[in-house]
């Protein structure tokens, strides 16, 4: 016994220091992607993030990043390595829960064996390694974000149920229980995946603890664990806090007592009640129900995490989502009411019509009470149906393409049924489990198609009966970082682990079946996700792929007895090799096909392009954003690094909430308030929350500072009475203007000479939307009383929708927009400006980029930011308007620049063509060998991709790329007009071959 646990501890920790090592010489030097920076800063100064938030995960990394010793460059570095380390530590106890299983069945023969202790030490190290190295859970080891801090809350539950079940006949087995409830408790301040645990460890309990199994009995146990996982979720997490709400409500309003009176009132209540029944438990020897009362006890001590947010947001820090100061507005950030809801039982089909409002009555807290607010919580629909699928209507289009239906024509229960298994199951969970255990062709964002994100195997055969043309690919493929090639190897090996448990153990089988159901399917049908989603999914079924890691181990097991089958006699060299197969099957292939794209070590992207961003703007400027990716980066480098803290970074999304309307109202870091010009008062929760647009006939344009008076006026003179006999601020009328100060505009921006003769007496737009938010209001406030002194910036990835019709002022450069007041006949739907003596100075003289031609797989995130805004807003753009202009010297410099500024390989066709215009320029500045060598380059990857289109359309008639193959034939065209020009006699042979070629088969 001690030489097994002995052996089981030590490998244990070596699988798991195995492990961390790896994930920290892949990991992140910097901030990455999503929510990263948002986390990283927030964790820093223990912020607070977006919905629900993470308190627990911000306390632990903010321990970690005192690792940098002052070193604020190195903090973001070493919260991801407590990210590597926690996933290090997940897998130790994956290692010991593969274990328990394999002992608990081996043991039943002989539990002293030698060989027995091999395969089961053997198991442990193949399923835990395997897991170790599966595309998903890499993926988030190596970064700032929730997941891997949430894995290991998941592993260690379920080792402790383990240790629970070993011991469960002990005395004091019940500690095990109540320490599960507690790392529950503390898992909900991380994430709450880990509570999906929960039905499969009642039917633990049921199996282990009942003398007599019955479907009844295993039916009871399952809705129990639902009951207690639906209890913890909504009542615990939620219901506590509004039933302290409603305590201090009355407190407060009914009694006039102090804030907070009734909170306090309530946790003595639920304390109180908490103890007695713990007293009545023990004096009527109830210890089912005092175990119970223990649990919840332990699960609340955990959530009490949460008491950091509501501290910290009492305190002046930049990062307070939500502002929840108080119990409402705590209970709002907990419910998520900023996102919207999906339905799940009973919902609208994506045709059905608004009918109604369901409105709801929230509070928001004044200075003597709470205040009523009368909200919408939901709408009603003409249609609704039972088990909705496809249900948003702004995804219409797609809705009506994948089930192939007509204009019209309404979408049927059966609709609804098969775009969940085949697009929310199949394409949203199917896929992401194949990717881990099976392959992934690369990771380019899919919908639809046979050339991007699917599962591979690397059978060639196999691989073309599903993706025609895909099968035998080039090595210009083939080379791809991102695609990955198992053969099936771990799949098979979970498999024979999952039969072989079930053949010795149905009731495992069924614990850990029903572990692996809530963490995949279960999750699908709860997101009931939307089609083009913004970024792949799968790290939120990494439970479920955990799961099938520990079959994964238990099939070196059943690899092993099947061949000891057939010769007994050598059962140890046997064993010993099925071990060594199983290794190179699952740890070693995997680690080998996925470290080229999981070593994030050079990656730089996501911080160049914030820091190239702020460094963009002049003084004390004002910058608009819009997503996470444009938000979040600049966040982490303002808060950690302390980079351009004057630059008052807005997210228009926030914008529309009155809480962070609150906060744009006072200093923050260097950065001054911004000049809003109204009171919070006016905007607050509950007081114009939207503003409707209604045309009351004005003729032209009218001033932003009249219409902003009107709609924030109390007066009944300027609201207009609706049918429901309420009063309401309107919108009068969608044709703006501005007077511009010219004095203060010349005096405060820098306008390039050539524009300063054309600053007009008035800016004229219209505004195009059917409402106004707090966002428009803000902006427009900014306008009118901002008079020309900060500069006013937008990213250059926002959308339109956030310029209020005011493209035509905006002047591009580069990484950002300015807005300035500018009339040089440029057309008024689109922003046509570009400010090149900026742009110019930029690119030679501000930014800062890491070198992408040395790092090996430009991952998809960094490739969508660099192909959509950089490349094109900096590099494509600013080319094209010097050599308009005829300043060629400059477009040579900025031209040499793009010429480094180049992947290793070239990532799309639209690369290709936005490179057109490098090669171009650069034969014409004589740059003429560099031309040669980059449009050779772009030309040979454009015949990659094309030819990969025709491989495809001559063996199907679904699965190609229409816009891929459009664009390429418009590229090949590009590079002939170029060629031509340029005389290049070679590179024109080439490029006439690949059109005839193209054109016979597509033309």
């Amino acid at each position: 016994m001690m030489k097994y646990n002995q052996w089981n501890n030590l490998l244990g920790w070596m699988c798991g220091l195995i492990s961390t090592i790896v994930y920290i010489l892949c990991t992140d030097k910097t901030t990455s992607w999503w929510d990263t920076g948002e986390f990283i800063a927030s964790a820093y100064k223990l912020e607070i993030v977006h919905q629900p938030g993470a308190p627990l995960f911000l306390l632990i990394q903010n321990l970690f990043s005192n690792l940098a010793f002052g070193d604020t460059s190195k903090i973001a570095y070493m919260m991801n390595v407590g990210s590597a380390i926690c996933s290090g530590l997940t897998i130790v106890f994956l290692f010991w829960t593969i274990t328990a299983l394999a002992r608990k069945i081996l043991s039943k023969t002989n539990p002293h064996d030698d060989l027995n202790i091999f395969k089961i030490l053997g198991a442990g190290m193949v399923g835990a390694l395997a897991y170790s190295f599966s595309d998903t859970f890499w993926y988030s080891a190596v970064e700032s974000e929730v997941y891997a801090m949430s894995s290991l809350c998941t592993a260690v539950v379920f080792w402790l149920a383990m240790k629970w079940e070993r011991r469960a006949d002990e005395a004091d087995s019940n500690r095990w229980i109540i320490v599960i409830a507690f790392v529950m408790g503390l898992s909900i301040g991380v994430h709450l995946l880990n509570l999906l645990s929960i039905p499969a460890l009642t039917l633990l309990v049921y199996f282990r603890k009942s003398n007599r199994i019955s479907w009844q009995g295993i039916l009871k146990s399952f809705i129990g664990g639902l009951t207690l996982l639906a209890f913890i979720l909504w009542g615990v997490i939620q219901y506590s806090v509004k039933l302290a709400a409603q305590f201090d409500l009355f407190f407060v309003n009914g009694l006039s007592l102090p804030f907070g009176t009734g909170i306090m009132t309530f946790i003595v209540l639920l304390v109180s009640l908490m103890l007695y029944g713990l007293w009545i438990a023990k004096k009527k020897n109830k210890p089912t129900l005092q175990l119970l009362l223990l649990c919840f006890a332990f699960i609340y001590f955990g959530f009490g995490s949460y008491a950091l947010l509501v501290v910290r947001a009492q305190t002046n820090i930049s990062l307070n989502n939500n502002i929840p100061d108080n119990v409402f507005s705590f209970l709002g950030y907990l419910s998520r009411e900023q996102y919207q809801s999906e339905p799940l039982l009973k919902g609208p089909k994506f045709t059905s019509q608004i009918v109604g409002i369901n409105s709801k009555t929230d509070y928001r807290k004044e200075k003597d009470g709470y205040a009523p607010i009368h909200s919408t919580s939901g709408y009603q629909y003409d249609k609704e149906v039972l088990f909705p699928r496809v249900y948003s209507e702004k995804h219409s289009e797609f809705y009506k393409q994948y089930l192939g239906l007509k204009d019209g024509e309404e979408p049927s229960f059966m609709h609804n049924m098969r775009f969940f298994f085949e697009y929310q199951i199949n394409h949203m969970y199917t896929r992401y489990f194949l990717w881990n255990f099976v392959g992934r062709q690369n990771d380019q964002p899919a919908q639809q198609g046979y050339t991007a994100g699917n599962w591979i195997s690397g059978i060639s055969f196999l691989d073309e009966m599903r993706l025609p043309g895909q099968g035998n690919i080039s090595d210009f493929f083939k080379s791809n970082p991102s695609r990955n090639t198992y053969f099936f190897m771990p799949l098979i090996l979970g498999v024979i682990g999952f039969l072989w448990q079930w053949k010795k153990s149905k009731r495992d089988t069924a614990i850990v079946g029903l572990l692996f159901f809530f963490t995949g399917i279960a999750i699908v049908l709860y997101l009931n996700q939307t089609p083009l989603q913004p970024r792949e999914r799968d790290y939120a079924y990494a439970g479920s792929f955990y799961v099938f890691a520990i079959w994964i181990g238990l099939g070196m097991i059943g690899l092993t007895e099947f061949l000891q089958k057939y010769s007994f006699s050598f059962s140890k060299p046997i064993a010993y090799g099925s071990l060594a197969l199983s290794l190179l099957m699952g740890p070693m292939l995997l680690v080998k096909e996925n470290w080229d794209d999981h070593d994030r070590s050079a990656r730089s992207m996501s911080k160049d392009v914030a820091y190239n961003t702020l460094m963009s703007c002049d003084p004390n400027a004002i910058l608009f954003t819009y997503m996470d990716n444009d938000t979040f980066p600049l966040w982490y480098l303002q808060e950690v690094e302390g980079v351009r803290t004057d630059v008052r970074v807005i997210n228009y999304g926030y914008l529309q909430s009155d809480w962070y309307v609150k906060q744009m109202m006072r200093d923050m870091n260097q950065s001054k308030a911004l000049p809003i010009g109204f009171s919070y008062e006016q905007v607050k929760k509950g007081i114009r929350d939207g503003i409707r647009v209604m045309d009351m006939g004005i003729e032209g344009y009218s001033d932003i500072d009249k219409l902003l008076a009107v709609m924030l006026s109390d007066k009944p003179e300027d609201q207009v009475k609706m049918p429901d006999g309420t009063s309401e601020n309107i919108l009068a009328n969608q044709k703006w203007q501005l007077k511009v100060n010219r004095e203060s505009v010349l005096s405060n921006l820098t306008i390039p000479e050539k524009w300063q003769s054309a600053i007009p007496e008035y800016l004229q737009w219209e505004f195009k939307q059917n409402y106004v938010s707090r966002a428009e209001l803000s902006l427009m406030g900014i306008l009118v009383n901002n008079n020309w002194e900060r500069p006013i910036y937008f990213t250059s990835m926002s959308p339109n929708s956030i310029f209020m019709g005011m493209d035509k002022y905006l002047a591009s450069e580069g990484l950002v927009y300015q807005l300035l007041p500018v009339e040089v006949g440029q057309p008024d739907i689109e922003s046509t400006l570009v400010n090149t003596d900026k742009l110019y100075d930029h690119v030679k003289h501000t930014y800062a980029w890491g070198d992408i031609s040395t790092i090996s797989h430009l991952d998809t995130d960094s490739n969508f930011y660099y192909e959509n805004w950089v490349f094109p807003k900096v590099y494509q753009q600013g080319l094209a308007a010097l050599m308009q202009a005829g300043e060629t010297e400059k477009a040579k410099d900025l031209a040499l620049k793009a010429y480094d500024f180049q992947p290793e390989v070239i990532q799309t066709v639209r690369q290709a063509y936005m490179n057109s215009i490098v090669v171009d320029t650069l034969y014409k500045v004589a740059e003429v060998e560099k031309a040669k060598l980059l449009g050779n380059k772009n030309i040979n990857a454009l015949d990659e991709y094309l030819n990969q289109q025709l491989a495809i359309t001559k063996k199907a008639n679904v699965g190609f790329d229409p816009y891929v193959i459009q664009l390429g034939l418009a590229t090949l065209d590009r590079y002939l007009e170029v060629a031509q020009q340029a005389k290049d006699e070679q590179m024109l042979a080439s490029l006439v071959q690949m059109q005839k070629k193209y054109q016979e088969a597509w033309m």
